[in-house]
């Protein structure tokens, strides 16, 4: 059931579509699972054509497909899909990195302190959603810094596809021991002013993840 605020004016297509995109990208709609416009609606206590609008415009982003006689279903993901976002996320965040050695202020740098702690806190606890909160915080936290408007804009529609990944690969916590430390080293590039470090180190850190994504391959992501 949706919790509507009766200060909300925005329409509830909208806040339907917003549900529904935030449940497939954090992976509680898992890959292939049906989208049923019936049991949805009663779900949120809404009608189906906010429903059903909702999936229309989640099956241009990409994150529903629609299949005549078959009906509607959240997107598969492949590796393949999964590597085209880290390659985009490879040159899109070193620049960011790049950027924010030389624009980051002081709250700022703080802010991502506080995120990198929270990350570490959160790896050392075993707890799988915190990391990803302070996974997607600490990198939107670098965009955000490098001040440019364009980058930020895209990096936006980036980190949700990274985000619907992420809820897949931090199943296998195996490459996740070094994350704090990479982390750090760009952190300490960017606190340093040295756009060339921050950028090489962003770079090594999304390849890094690229490279494990490639060698576990199909089969270590896929859902039943």
């Amino acid at each position: 059931m949706l919790n509507f605020d009766l200060h909300n004016h925005r329409p509830l297509r909208e806040i339907v579509y917003e549900q529904l995109k935030r449940q497939i990208l954090t992976g509680e709609i898992t890959p292939g699972t049906r989208m049923m416009e019936v049991e949805l609606a009663d779900e949120m206590g809404v009608s189906r054509t906010p429903v059903r609008e909702a999936i229309r415009k989640l099956e241009k982003e990409g994150l529903v497909t629609i299949e005549p006689r078959r009906g509607a279903y959240a997107s598969d993901i492949s590796v393949k899909d999964m590597v085209d976002t880290m390659e985009v996320r490879e040159h899109l965040e070193s620049l960011a990195a790049y950027l924010a050695a030389q624009t980051m202020t002081e709250e700022q740098r703080e802010e991502l302190e506080r995120i990198t702690n929270g990350y570490t806190n959160a790896i050392h606890n075993n707890n799988m959603e915190e990391m990803i909160h302070y996974d997607e915080l600490f990198h939107k936290g670098i965009v955000n810094a490098s001040g440019n408007k364009t980058l930020i804009q895209i990096s936006e529609t980036v980190q949700e596809l990274a985000l619907r990944f992420r809820y897949l690969y931090y199943d296998d916590l195996s490459r996740y021991g070094s994350m704090p430390m990479e982390h750090k080293q760009i952190l300490e590039a960017i606190e340093n002013k040295d756009p060339d470090a921050a950028k090489e180190c962003a770079k090594t850190h999304v390849k890094r993840l690229k490279d494990f994504v490639i060698r576990e391959g199909e089969n270590a992501f896929k859902h039943e």
